[in-house]
């Protein structure tokens, strides 16, 4: 079960603080100029081990009051129809605006739980005034300063709570690629061509997609699914409008898929977002291969495939373990290779080394290359096994793990690609005590 928070609310009420401090690092650029973020909102968080996506909604609308107010709306009726909870943000030292009042008539008409935050309440003196916000309709509300973070404790304790307990991944379905990538990158064409048939509308309009479509599909005798998920039910005219909503659709294609089929323009190269939906990918411990599509257009020797090839290795590190492949959806060029990538990638994310294998090869391998002496205290690795997780994972038990730094986490993590093959697949490495 996948869970996706949405932040909404009008521009400088501090969705972007809350969000930074949800996901504990300032990846957005805050500023008390209205709609001033800039960046693609999401990241992960979590909370009494329970795991969740975080959406902030904001800083995607310029322009004067009366656009703002049709760009909010927008935005608040696409984060009822995405995400699973909503934080409905406020500011107590404004009082209850008519946008306040007009976003909470939409979100009571919705059937998704909502939580009513009341921030900048500082001081004793904010936390009576915020009574008012009772008059919104929206029942309890949480008060709290985002920006020296009093009061968020309350509110995750309250918005976990809400949440399924997490259970083990569910083995026996098909397994589920997911077609991502930014508007008009040639998704939907790359489904098409696989397909044989015109299954979505493909036209030269970034976003005319109507849905994410899920195809079953058998090829190399192998079954599975493939979430198109261009998913933007129309062109806006704001660029960013247009990208923060496909972001939107993405978040949950990638949450619900096995492994991430990244589709860039080989016209306009690896750009920030392309970079965005592989760190998400990455963050959630997907599978991950990169097509790089209309590769037709661009000048084509051996060259320039390594240079283009080493240029996105460069954007994606350090996880550069990653097949890239150059593709053609209009000419079919290396289509099935691309498909092949993403069932291997599919099979290494299900890869399960036995205990006494793993021990025999990596501790022969810590012998002969040991974690180098921090203050004359020598790290020794006892015993090491993979995790009975559903992505790979695994455990190494030191004697003084706090001694052991990243570069050396690195060179594990390097050997085990090595020698196991773990090709396009994110692995997570702990040293514990023994």
């Amino acid at each position: 079960m996948n869970n996706i928070v949405a932040i909404v609310g009008r521009p400088n009420v501090g969705k972007s603080t809350l969000f930074n401090r949800l996901i504990k690092q300032r990846q957005a650029i805050v500023d008390s100029v209205s709609g001033v973020t800039r960046d693609r909102h999401y990241g992960k968080s979590e909370w009494n081990g329970k795991e969740f996506s975080v959406i902030d909604t904001g800083g995607y609308v310029t322009g004067s009051d009366d656009i703002f107010e049709g760009e909010i709306r927008k935005q608040v009726k696409l984060a009822i129809e995405e995400a699973d909870y909503i934080l409905f943000v406020v500011d107590v030292t404004a009082g209850i605006t008519p946008t306040d009042e007009e976003v909470a008539n939409l979100l009571r008409k919705s059937k998704k739980p909502v939580f009513l935050v009341v921030n900048k309440v500082d001081n004793a003196m904010r936390d009576a005034d915020a009574v008012e916000f009772y008059n919104l309709g929206l029942g309890e509300y949480y008060t709290l300063s985002a920006i020296n973070g009093s009061g968020t404790g309350e509110l995750l304790d309250a918005l976990v709570e809400k949440m399924p307990e997490p259970k083990e991944e569910e083995t026996d379905e098909l397994p589920k690629f997911a077609v991502v990538g930014r508007p008009n990158a040639g998704k939907s064409s790359f489904v098409n061509a696989l397909i044989g048939k015109e299954r979505n509308i493909v036209t030269d309009i970034a976003g005319t997609t109507r849905d994410s479509i899920d195809t079953k599909f058998n090829k190399f005798g192998f079954d599975f699914s493939i979430i198109d998920t261009a998913g933007i039910r129309k062109k806006s005219k704001v660029k960013e409008d247009l990208e923060f909503y496909s972001v939107m659709r993405a978040v949950r294609s990638i949450e619900n898929s096995d492994v991430v089929i990244l589709i860039i323009d080989a016209t306009r190269g690896f750009e920030g977002q392309d970079q965005n939906i592989f760190w998400l990918a990455q963050k959630n411990r997907k599978g991950i291969v990169i097509l790089v599509n209309k590769w037709d257009l661009v000048a084509k020797d051996h060259k320039t495939t390594k240079l283009y090839e080493e240029q996105i290795r460069k954007e994606i590190a350090p996880f550069t373990d990653v097949p890239i492949i150059f593709t053609s959806a209009k000419t079919k060029q290396r289509l099935l290779k691309g498909l092949e990538a993403a069932v291997e990638v599919y099979k290494n994310r299900k890869k399960r080394i036995p205990t006494s294998k793993l021990n025999e090869t990596m501790l022969e391998i810590i012998d002969r290359n040991p974690p180098p002496a921090i203050k004359g205290k020598y790290v020794k690795i006892k015993y090491c096994m993979q995790l009975p997780t559903p992505t790979p994972q695994f455990v190494f038990f030191a004697n003084l793990p706090q001694y052991i730094r990243d570069p050396y986490k690195r060179f594990i993590e390097n050997k085990l690609r090595e020698i196991y093959d773990f090709k396009g697949v994110p692995i997570t490495i702990y040293f514990r005590k023994k």
